[in-house]
């Protein structure tokens, strides 16, 4: 059986009256603390070590934690095993709200579900959750002056940022699914991937990037990508060249795979 960091916080988190989606995570979930930036324990261990794709966020935000934490108060007061409570974590709280609607509208339009013979992926996060691995490239939330760490300062020249990258997704994620393809969410994680892949510790091939970050903040990217808004009503912010490189990039490699 697997050694969960999850059997340290499991009487905290049952006694935990509710975690809040908006006042700070209570100091008793504090991993490591460096300046300004503040790391802190959620349940987001569990490894798939037979999942085909592995959707890589950057790192859960307040939201995604509280999300995770309550789910896993609710299955521990119905006497669950840690490993089957973080497997239910998972794919409750990984990717919520209205970003998992996005991610997996811009997963079917370029034809993930088909490779995976599935009818969406939207089974991802239900009766199909054994083909996907979702993770953050760092495992643990991080906040920065107590807000969502969105990538600065940089994960790769902060040595705490990097550290928590080889110690979990080094270790826990790449030395375990060793063939699987990686679908980074955002510039920062795509970055953080290729640079990996310069360490030799994935392969380029196995790295599907090429996908607008699936946050409502890139709604008009995300509907250009979709072909749901016409290039000449975008906004000068969205530039629709760059869009239209990536996924025809994206497209070839999909279409290179072979499950």
């Amino acid at each position: 059986m697997a050694n969960y960091q999850f059997e340290n916080y499991r009487a905290l988190i049952q006694n935990e009256p509710h975690f809040s989606t908006t006042a700070p995570l209570p100091d008793s979930l504090l991993l490591k603390k460096e300046g300004k930036i503040s790391i802190y324990y959620a349940p987001f261990e569990y490894v798939n070590e037979n999942a085909k794709i592995v959707l890589v966020g950057i790192t859960p935000g307040l939201q995604q934690a509280a999300n995770a934490l309550n789910a896993a108060k609710i299955d521990l007061e119905k006497g669950g095993s840690s490993e089957d409570i973080l497997k239910a974590v998972k794919s409750a709280a990984s990717f919520s709200g209205s970003m998992r609607t996005n991610l997996i509208s811009m997963l079917d339009d370029v034809g993930i579900h088909e490779k995976l013979g599935i009818p969406s992926t939207v089974l991802l996060f239900t009766s199909h959750a054994h083909l996907v691995q979702m993770a953050s490239i760092l495992k643990n939330p991080v906040f920065v002056d107590g807000g969502n760490y969105s990538g600065s300062p940089s994960m790769l020249k902060t040595p705490l940022l990097r550290e928590s990258i080889q110690e979990f997704f080094v270790t826990e994620i790449c030395n375990k699914l060793k063939t699987s393809l990686f679908i980074p969410l955002g510039p920062k994680v795509t970055e953080a991937l290729e640079w990996l892949a310069s360490q030799k510790i994935i392969n380029e091939n196995q790295i599907l990037s090429g996908m607008p970050h699936p946050s409502g903040a890139n709604a008009e990217r995300i509907a250009y990508f979709l072909g749901n808004k016409p290039k000449d009503q975008l906004s000068i912010k969205t530039n629709p060249d760059s869009i239209d490189k990536s996924k025809r990039a994206l497209l070839i490699k999909i279409g290179a795979y072979k499950c």
